[in-house]
């Protein structure tokens, strides 16, 4: 008989090195986006919420089946980081080299070693992490109402809107 781990949501958080607002232009945002849909079609996650600010994201979602977590956040973050190197060589290259960093496996860096992730075990902490999220963008003083910021995932859940057709629900 097969052993299967079912993998556990989790809340994620990944922060642009010394918290420079990278992610303030949309196209960058998009990247995360892009990244995310990518997963979400290739059955590598199921996404329940999510935030993209100007210098960190955070996301709740779940891998599916074999796909383990850490191999889904490695290449989530190695992914976006290509990406926005590419962007950034094409319209920018003053501000890469802000990210240029000493490392032997690198050369730039755009993300913060060691991003906090947290397998939620209860519903009670799922809804409580989904609540944090959707209030980021209020408390940093870009939207009154938590369902206006774009690239959330409070529209979904307060009015059914997907913008980017990426979620699942948790309800």
């Amino acid at each position: 008989m097969e052993n299967r781990h079912i993998n556990l949501p989790e809340f994620y958080t990944a922060t642009i090195l010394d918290w420079k607002a990278l992610l303030k232009e949309d196209k960058f945002k998009n990247i995360i986006i892009s990244s995310l849909r990518y997963l979400v079609t290739g059955n590598k996650i199921k996404l329940y919420a999510f935030v993209i600010m100007d210098n960190h994201i955070h996301l709740i979602w779940q891998t599916i089946e074999e796909h383990t977590p850490a191999r889904v956040r490695h290449s989530f973050m190695k992914f976006t980081a290509q990406q926005i190197k590419f962007e950034l060589i094409k319209t920018n290259p003053e501000f890469l080299k802000e990210f240029k960093v000493d490392k032997k496996d690198r050369e730039y860096q755009f993300w913060k070693r060691y991003a906090l992730s947290i397998e939620l075990y209860t519903e009670k902490v799922f809804l409580q992490k989904i609540e944090y999220i959707h209030n980021n963008p209020v408390k940093a003083g870009l939207c009154k109402y938590s369902e206006d910021y774009q690239y959330s995932s409070a529209s979904y859940y307060n009015g059914g809107n997907d913008r980017f057709e990426i979620l699942s629900s948790y309800y």
